[in-house]
Parts: C-alpha cells; structure tokens; sequence
C-alpha cells in the first residue's frame, strides 16, 4: 500500500503507547508492532518504485485502446459489399512485393471480418532483433496499408511496446527490471500487512465520517488498501512469475513438480515468433513447394484451431509448419499443430485443455495481469487498481508529513519489536522469511538488510543510553 503506519492519531496521545510492545504479551499483542513497523518502513522506500510501476500500469492498461485508435489504419479495413478474402499466399505475396527485406517468420490471417492480415518479417533493416516487423495487408484485395514494428505474443504495435517497456524496465534493459521486481516482491508485503493491520483496530476507528486530520487521511488510505488488498496481492503474485530472480524460482519449482507449459516436439517445434532467419520459411510462406500457406491453414481448421491464429513457417528442412491459436481473451484459444509442409497432413495436436493446472493457471494470471483475459473489463479493473495505489502512496506519505504535525515529517516508529515477540512465534516466523527470501531474493535481501541496520542502529543506541525498551 504505502508508507501508512496504521496508529491511532498523535492527537490522542496514545501513538507512542500503541507502537512500544511491553513485556509479556504474547500473540498479536506482540506481533503488532513488528507487523506495523514492517509495513510502515516498507511503505516509506519501497512506495516510489511502486508509485512508478502503478503509473506505468495505469498508462499499459489504458495502451490497448489507445493502440485501436492511432493504429486505425493499419488495423481495419472497410469490409464493403464483397466479403470474399484472398487466399493467404496471396495476401502474404502483396505484402511481400511491397517488403522484400527479412524473412516470413509468422503470418497473422485477418481473424475478423473488417480486420487487416499480419505479415511478420524477422530479420528486418532497423528493427530490433527480438522484434518483428509488421506488413498489414487488407484480405479482400491485397492493399497494403503499412508497416509497424510489433512485439511480443500479444502483438503490440509501437505505442504500446513503448509503454510495456517503460512498465517493465524503465527502458533500461534488464538491469532496469530489477525496479519492477522489486516493487512486485514487496507489494504483497505492504498490501496483506496494511489489510491485517486495518482489520485488527477497533472497529470504532473505521468512521470516516466527521473526522479530520490524520485519522481521515488514515481511513481514506485504509479503506481503499481493504478493496484493492487482493487485486493488488493478485498483481504481486503474477508478476513475479516472469520476473528475473523470483520468475526463475517459480519456472524451476513447476519444471520439478512436472508443470511446465508442454510445446509441440521437436520435429514440429522450432518455429516460435522469430523463428525463419535465413531458412525455408520465407519460401514456403509465400506458396512454394510444397503444401504452402492455404493447405496448412485449412488443415488447421479441420483440427478446429478458429481464429485468431498464427502461422508459422518451418524453421528448417527437418521442421513442421506450426499453427497456433492466439487468444488471450476468456475463453482463451491455445491450442496448436505441426503440419508437414509437404504432404498438408498434421503431424501432431497439442490442445490447451491438456495443460497441467498450473501452466494453464500461469497463463490465466499473466493475460489477466496485462489486462487481456477479460478484455476490457480487464483494463478497466487494472486501471482503478492502479489509481487506487497511487493514491494510498499518497496519502500514505501525507500521514507521515502529519505525524510531524504539519512542520516536519513524522517520527519513526520505535525500533526492538521484534524482541518482545515470543521465541514460539518468532522462530518459525524467521525460517518462513528466510525461505521465502531465498525464492524471492528481491524481498529477502532488503529486509536482511533493513534488519541488520535496524539492529545495528538499536545497538548504537542502547550504548548512547537513549534506547527506551529492549
């Protein structure tokens, strides 16, 4: 959530009384302190990289539909009184005449009517090299409408990759991820603490109504963090499934335990989204020898792959053509086949229902946590979600400056919590930190060091006389 150390206003004078644990207590008596002071210090620096990754995810979840209308052109075309569509081979020839450089790596068939055809070229003049570039063909008479740079599975135009990136990186590669990971690592931190926190007060000192100060800016924070507590715990888990460190933990846990998402063999394998540099596909894409686009595309739909799918090339003599459904929308659309490119007879059916449970889990949580799974209702959900966590940052921080009393930001709250926590709870409570530090570096590292500091600066203070309670 952010930096809200949920206390009871100084006003009342019993702030201080709150915070500082006495000896004897056991449960959440004792556990409170450490929980607040947790959430409060968590708040206080980890809020800014939160406060970037909520705005860049308000700006991503808003790309989608801003991408359907700057890329109005490219995206549609008038469907008239002819409905007829040219034969892939066709569509994928024009787009070739009018962009001979690279190679065919995949071909996006129009999936509605009015929608244009992709051609994707790997390989292109100036285009990075995990990008494509996209020729956008109208498929009723082979009309050309541009070319844009696209990236990703979800085959995101320039606009909002550019966004996706600046989400994911800060456009500073991959040392620029480690933000993002970090924000994900402790989002799930701030936001279950603050929900326990608010849950645990009286329930007299919920009212919003009529109060002032502090104590409103408190019940504004805490109401909202109560609603967004489990969307924002939702984003924190299914982020770090791709992120760098933790994302690791999580793809070696599932390849242990058999759960990995199954891909096509590797006869029919090989293909992917860049796959074709320098190999056979452009030929065959284009209708050579062989069975070429339009027998592999209907071959797929005899399997019943519907639209919208993805063609892709064989990536070597030994390979298959492969075609896959790409919808990320509910109900998704993942199923895919191996086609030999010789004789038009697919080779090998791989269906999403046979995913096991958490490769089909790991797929519904990403396309939820990039706003595609329930498609605009999806962005919808994510851009209040957003909005609701940069306004607990902000008020967040407006209750610190408060504690001050308006002149200066407010006192931190008493070190040594943790020593008042009894041994029964404060063992097990370490091992499950420490093993989740492990799995989740970005979380475990910064809070050994918080606490190595915490200790180290309650050491100084004890010698100096000024610490009040051990």
């Amino acid at each position: 959530m952010s930096a809200e150390p949920t206390l009871l206003a100084p006003d009342d004078g019993q702030e201080t009384q709150e915070a500082q644990p006495s000896a004897g207590r056991s449960g959440w008596a004792s556990l409170r302190p450490l929980v607040l002071r947790l959430h409060f210090y968590a708040g206080v620096l980890i809020a800014p990289f939160l406060l970037v990754a909520a705005t860049t995810g308000l700006l991503y979840a808003c790309s989608y539909q801003a991408e359907k209308i700057v890329y109005s052109h490219e995206l549609r075309v008038p469907v008239g009184e002819n409905k007829t569509e040219l034969p892939l081979s066709k569509q994928v020839a024009a787009a070739r005449k009018a962009h001979p450089e690279g190679t065919v790596s995949a071909v996006r068939p129009s999936p509605e009517e009015g929608a244009t055809t992709r051609v994707l070229l790997s390989g292109a003049p100036g285009v990075d090299a995990d990008h494509t570039l996209a020729v956008f063909v109208n498929p009723y008479n082979g009309e050309v409408r541009g070319a844009l740079e696209q990236y990703g599975s979800t085959g995101a135009l320039p606009l909002r990759t550019w966004i996706d990136e600046l989400h994911r990186d800060l456009h500073l590669g991959e040392s620029g991820r480690l933000y993002s990971e970090l924000a994900a690592s402790w989002l799930w931190v701030i936001a279950g603490g603050g929900l326990v926190l608010w849950f645990a007060r009286r329930r007299s000192q919920r009212k919003l109504r009529g109060t002032t100060g502090r104590r409103r800016t408190l019940s504004l924070h805490g109401s909202v963090g109560v609603w967004a507590a489990v969307g924002l715990i939702f984003l924190s888990a299914t982020g770090l499934t791709w992120s760098t460190y933790a994302g690791q933990s999580v793809g070696d846990l599932r390849e242990a335990i058999g759960q990995t998402t199954p891909e096509l063999t590797a006869s029919a394998a090989g293909g992917g989204e860049h796959a074709g540099h320098g190999g056979p596909g452009s030929s065959g894409a284009t209708g050579g020898d062989g069975a070429g686009l339009d027998a592999v595309l209907k071959a797929a739909r005899a399997e019943g792959l519907s639209n919208p799918v993805e063609v892709v090339p064989p990536a070597d003599a030994s390979s298959a053509y492969v075609v896959r459904q790409i919808q990320r929308s509910w109900p998704e659309k993942q199923d895919s086949v191996a086609v030999d490119p010789a004789t038009g007879e697919v080779t090998e059916v791989l269906r999403f229902a046979d995913y096991p449970v958490l490769a089909k889990l790991t797929r519904w949580g990403i396309d939820a946590h990039t706003g595609t799974l329930f498609g605009l209702v999806n962005q919808i959900a994510l851009a209040v979600l957003a909005l609701g966590l940069i306004l607990m940052i902000v008020w967040g921080y407006r209750m610190w400056w408060q504690r001050g009393r308006g002149s200066s930001f407010g006192r931190p709250l008493p070190r040594g919590a943790w020593q008042n926590v009894p041994a029964p709870v404060l063992v097990p409570l370490m091992a499950a930190i420490a093993a989740l530090g492990y799995f989740v570096p970005l979380l475990g590292i910064p809070l050994a060091a918080f606490l190595a500091v915490d200790i180290v600066l309650g050491e100084i203070a004890y010698r100096r006389g000024r610490r009040t309670y051990a």
